[in-house]
């Protein structure tokens, strides 16, 4: 271990890791562990070279064995523009010094776009599993509008060598029907090809935030998400962690939920919260990662650890952080990501 856990925790160590969820205890998931893919995935329609391909992710890196995954995303440079995510650290222009952090920060797996992988597949792809994003919100358009479009290929990223390809679903959006449509079909034929696959479950509408809220992560809502996620066969989810609760009860005609989801199983408390969000992901039996988040600079290392305390103890399966490790010189960027996984490997923080 690298980092004292309580420490970085501060006055709400006790808060997260002394918790215990009543609503939907510990005993009704399917929990994370060395033998996931053989006893979990292994029961599914998965085919054998899914199996391997998860296996080999899951056996990468420095939580290789655990059963939990560190991933490295860099498809920020489409996503939020170049400028706005490599200026703080030029280097990371280069895709090999992308590749080379998730390397040398013992992540399990890098998530880019069909561009940075295309540069360095031959010098790489037999290192570290990658993970082809194939579909992006580019930000070039003005006005900007948000839509996810599909960028390449499935064919292709599993010419470059991919162990997985990711795609990002704006659910709640007027384009989500065409997205939900277009992922599906690409992760049937991902699995085809042999390959694992991750869904970014996000939401994206303005109308839903109400009085001040961003229901964009109200856990009712992103668990719906996971929910819908899973229904098109992600074999991971990627979810931001829920800051709220109660989006389906606050905006009008906004889906259909159930008065037992706020009083008895979920409370305000964030472990149960990213409970909620495990449940809906078949409660375990698809793994849940959360993001890491926005770069807020000095408190960076905090904030990634507590994501990864909350993560853990509600059942997740890992982190995936990308701005938090690459908007900083490499050495702290390789830091922070040992810390993230000194959570996972410490035994004393446990399944709530």
């Amino acid at each position: 271990m690298t980092v004292d856990i309580e420490c970085l925790l501060g006055d709400q160590a006790s808060y997260l890791l002394d918790h215990k969820c009543e609503g939907i205890g510990r005993d009704l998931l399917t929990l994370p562990g060395p033998d996931f893919v053989t006893e979990v995935v292994a029961g599914t329609d998965r085919s054998p070279q899914v199996m391997r391909s998860l296996q080999s992710l899951f056996d990468s890196g420095r939580l290789g064995g655990t059963g939990y995954v560190s991933i490295l995303p860099v498809d920020q440079g489409i996503e939020h523009t170049g400028a706005a995510s490599f200026a703080p650290n030029p280097i990371y222009f280069d895709p090999a010094s992308i590749v080379e952090l998730g390397i040398e920060g013992g992540c399990n797996a890098v998530a880019a776009t069909f561009g940075v992988l295309g540069a360095v597949s031959r010098r790489y792809a037999h290192r570290i599993p990658f993970i082809v994003k194939l579909n992006h919100n580019e930000l070039l358009t003005y006005p900007a509008s948000y839509d996810q479009i599909m960028f390449g290929s499935v064919a292709r990223a599993h010419e470059l060598g991919a162990a997985g390809v990711g795609a990002t679903i704006y659910f709640a959006s007027a384009e989500s029907g065409r997205q939900i449509t277009e992922v599906a079909a690409a992760f049937e034929e991902a699995h085809r090809l042999g390959m694992f696959t991750v869904l970014w479950c996000y939401l994206r509408n303005s109308a839903i935030n109400v009085e001040g809220i961003d229901h964009h992560v109200a856990a009712d809502a992103t668990g719906q998400a996971n929910h819908l996620g899973v229904t098109i066969e992600a074999d991971i989810i990627k979810q931001k962690l829920p800051e709220n609760n109660g989006a389906f009860v606050s905006v009008p005609g906004f889906a259909k939920t159930h008065a037992a989801v706020y009083d008895q199983l979920t409370s305000d408390h964030p472990v149960d919260l990213c409970r909620w969000q495990v449940a809906n992901c078949y409660m375990g039996r698809v793994g849940l990662i959360n993001s890491g988040g926005a770069s807020s600079g000095a408190t960076d290392l905090a904030e990634a650890v507590t994501t990864a305390v909350v993560n853990k103890r509600a059942g997740g399966i890992g982190l995936i952080s990308g701005r938090k490790a690459f908007q900083r010189p490499m050495a702290e960027g390789v830091e922070l990501l040992g810390a993230i996984q000194d959570v996972y490997m410490d035994p004393a923080v446990t399944i709530a």
